[in-house]
């Protein structure tokens, strides 16, 4: 029995925004609850709502810029920069600049829709 695990078929993640979604370990590909892995490519002047997961999210910028409202304060971060926002934290994502931005999340534990509570 091997030890690894390459994945070449990540679950790509439907959506209607025009974000690229595709998660490489977590609940949708390899039932792991654990964690989740995914690289994302949100076009610009992309925005997600608000939302308050019950897990903690870091954030590793590829490419372009990514804005973060956490808790009412703006943070943007560039390629080669990172973030870790702690679960139970009010948070809303968006790419309002002129480029996509390209970045890994990886959530733990793993991400689930039933536990990220987005704001209508």
């Amino acid at each position: 029995m091997k030890k690894y695990f390459v994945q070449n078929a990540p679950f790509i993640v439907p959506t209607s925004d025009g974000k690229l979604i595709e998660e490489h370990h977590g609940l949708a590909t390899t039932r792991n609850a654990e964690i989740s892995i995914a690289h994302m490519v949100a076009p610009p002047k992309w925005s997600e709502p608000y939302q308050t997961p019950e897990f903690d999210e870091y954030t590793y910028i590829i490419k372009g810029k990514k804005q973060f409202i956490i808790e009412g304060e703006v943070i943007i971060l560039e390629a080669g920069q990172s973030i870790k926002i702690e679960k139970n934290t009010r948070v809303q994502y968006s790419n309002p600049f002129d480029a996509e931005c390209e970045y890994i999340a990886i959530c733990q534990p793993g991400f689930d829709f039933t536990k990220v509570h987005r704001e209508e």
